[in-house]
């Protein structure tokens, strides 16, 4: 065995050190290593932070802390609780120096000739040099303990990070205090074994992925003309005047035809909040700036922001989903990553995504809807949240539609007459400057963004699944927009909850043919709208199951 592999085979995630400070000369070496480790496209965007203040270390302490809590209590039992409360995951006050080891997504605004970028790459690279810098201090006696169990945010704010910087997380540096008996922690405590010999395999043959006609479930059939009609009669049958439910007798008609029953019921009902950035806001066509999006993730995820508090009165699942916000989360038990990329590129340039991307998000959130079918779910509503996205939205619907973008944008989340005038010009000149081909695809790849597309290919799902699914504002109906112009049969199963305040809403709804159940000036997103319309949904159910007829009450039926 050479030197080499006897230091790799060494190299230990370290949490128990002795109180001996680090030499100077050790760290300096380590960082030399680091330094040079793979950088795709010689980036250098890797950079180093040394904590040595006890105060500093604290904080940070109380970070861990905060979230080890968080972990502990998503175990299965209290016996699993306490095996892994027993376990020392971190040493950030007890190592003599603290390194955080970060990449800077700057520099892909400035990359290298000839060379394309990309988030994952700088990010990778920084790993890399993380790699460096642990054998660099096994070589020299020393070792390191990667703690990755914060919150990010809060993390970043302490240490007085700037925004472009992102922490790989938190490393404990220091003069190891054992051995562990030469084998990882966990596996000297009897956790976990690792495996002998790494995971290979040879691809000795080319997969050509063919374009796969969309199957049309055996569940879609038209619904049979009796069980239509016998709908019909029970609802006319009700102790009321023909029509006088109004609205309610329509949704009642469509629930009842979708799930193919005279006595249908709402299980286990869903909203899926998908969340991204979008390349556009780096023009200023937000009142908001983009890291907004990440904050309102948090707040999702906290239980603070209005559809937490819409979804717990009307006892609705709520489903957070990452499907590009441009920030790496902690991680979380309670969102769910179908992240295509740290948001889209400007389309005012260049294309928002590549068509591989695109394709990805119709799968991932068709995944995502495919998952809570599973747990029983019949009834999905769809959210989202995204700084810059009715500017997506707004170009999607002129483009589709062949409408005026004039006719396409409204005010967002809030911006004054003046913004507004600013937004429809930089829109205008994004579509003035597209050269791309003009089909479906073409557009949607230019144009598109994660959230929304992630939200039309969950809607197809939905459809696939025989589930009636609940489609909030603006964005949303654009998202059903992308989802009916590839299956037009969607319609059956869609229920639009509101029509919102921003002033395109209505046009598109005018343009589908269809009408919302509510309209309250909403222009928040969220998926409020659904959340807002469910007690309508099953007030409809119940009085299609539980309202008495003419015959079963003995009330005189008005026959003329």
């Amino acid at each position: 065995m050479s030197y080499l592999d006897e230091i790799i085979k060494s190299r230990r995630d370290t949490r128990h050190f002795t109180n001996e400070e680090v030499p100077d000369a050790v760290i300096e070496k380590a960082l030399e290593a680091g330094h040079w480790a793979p950088s795709v496209g010689l980036t250098e965007a890797t950079r180093y932070y040394l904590i040595k203040s006890a105060e500093v270390k604290k904080a940070v302490k109380k970070l861990f802390l905060d979230y080890d809590e968080k972990a502990a209590q998503s175990t299965d039992n209290e016996s699993q609780k306490v095996q892994y409360q027993a376990l020392k995951l971190e040493a950030i006050e007890d190592a003599p120096l603290g390194l955080v080891i970060a990449y800077d997504r700057s520099v892909l605004n400035h990359f290298t000739i000839g060379t394309v970028g990309s988030n994952e790459a700088i990010k990778n690279s920084a790993v890399c040099a993380a790699q460096n810098i642990w054998l660099s201090l096994t070589e020299q006696g020393y070792s390191m303990g990667w703690v990755s169990i914060l919150n990010y945010y809060q993390f970043k704010k302490i240490l007085g990070l700037p925004e472009h910087i992102e922490p790989l997380g938190y490393f404990c540096v220091g003069k190891p205090a054992t051995d562990y008996g030469k084998q990882p922690m966990l596996q000297q405590l009897n956790w976990k074994k690792k495996s002998e010999a790494p995971i290979v395999t040879e691809i000795n043959h080319l997969i050509i992925d063919e374009d796969k006609k969309v199957a049309v479930s055996s569940k879609h059939k038209d619904v049979a003309t009796t069980l239509k009609k016998e709908l019909e009669d029970k609802i006319n049958q009700k102790t009321k005047p023909i029509g006088s439910l109004g609205v309610l007798e329509k949704i009642a008609q469509q629930i009842g035809e979708v799930f193919q029953t005279l006595e249908p019921k709402i299980k286990n009902p869903n909203i899926i909040v998908f969340a991204a950035d979008h390349g556009i806001a780096q023009h200023g066509v937000s009142a908001y700036p983009q890291d907004v999006t990440r904050q309102m993730v948090s707040n999702f995820l906290e239980g603070g922001a209005a559809i937490n508090v819409f979804c717990k009165q009307n006892d609705i699942t709520l489903s957070i989903v990452d499907a590009g916000v441009n920030y790496d989360f902690p991680s979380n038990v309670k969102l769910i990553s179908n992240k295509i990329d740290k948001g889209t590129h400007s389309f005012l340039s260049t294309s928002a995504m590549s068509k591989t991307q695109m394709q990805l998000c119709f799968s991932k959130g068709a995944e995502m809807v495919t998952s809570i079918a599973k747990q029983g779910c019949n009834c999905v509503g769809f959210g989202e949240m995204g700084i810059g996205n009715t500017a997506t939205a707004s170009v999607l619907m002129s483009v589709l539609c062949n409408f005026s973008i004039e006719d396409c944008v409204g005010k967002g989340t809030g911006v004054d007459d003046e913004k507004l005038q600013f937004k429809i010009a930089i829109l205008r000149k994004a579509i003035e400057n597209y050269e791309g081909e003009k089909d479906f695809d073409s557009y949607l790849a230019h144009f598109g963004g994660f959230e929304i597309l992630q939200m039309a290919g969950g809607m197809l799902e939905a459809y696939q699944q025989n589930m009636i699914f609940l489609v909030d504002g603006f964005i949303c109906s654009v998202a059903f927009l992308i989802a009916f112009k590839k299956n037009p049969e969607i319609l059956k199963n869609a229920i639009f909850s509101h029509q919102s305040a921003e002033k395109a809403h209505k046009k598109l709804l005018d343009y589908l043919d269809v009408s919302a159940v509510l309209q309250l000036d909403l222009r928040l997103g969220e998926g409020t709208g659904c959340a807002l319309v469910f007690p309508i949904i099953t007030s409809a159910v119940a009085f299609l199951n539980e309202m008495a007829s003419f015959e079963s009450a003995g009330v005189s039926e008005n026959k003329s």
